[in-house]
């Protein structure tokens, strides 16, 4: 992932939230972000949902998934980034 402006817009923070809860941003990045929410409160109100989200379902894993459950999961990323192939 890379910044490429100062400024995030939504769909870039709404992005980076996954990332940033796990600790994977680079330090520039997670600035970039932070700016944003201090500003924007929809994308605040996000990531406290998401923040919530996990603590009530805890940790799900690949291998937790059954294979039908896990392919499925997968068409729907790719789908979703537009990847060639996704049905």
């Amino acid at each position: 992932m890379s910044v490429l402006t100062r400024d995030l817009t939504c769909r870039q923070a709404v992005e980076f939230v996954t990332a940033y809860l796990e600790g994977a941003l680079s330090r520039r990045e997670r600035k970039s972000l932070e700016r944003h929410l201090a500003v924007c409160k929809r994308c605040d109100a996000y990531l406290a949902q998401v923040r919530a989200t996990l603590e009530a379902t805890g940790e799900v894993g690949p291998e937790d998934l059954d294979d039908e459950t896990l392919e499925g999961l997968v068409r729907l990323f790719r789908a979703h980034r537009g990847e060639h192939g996704a049905t």
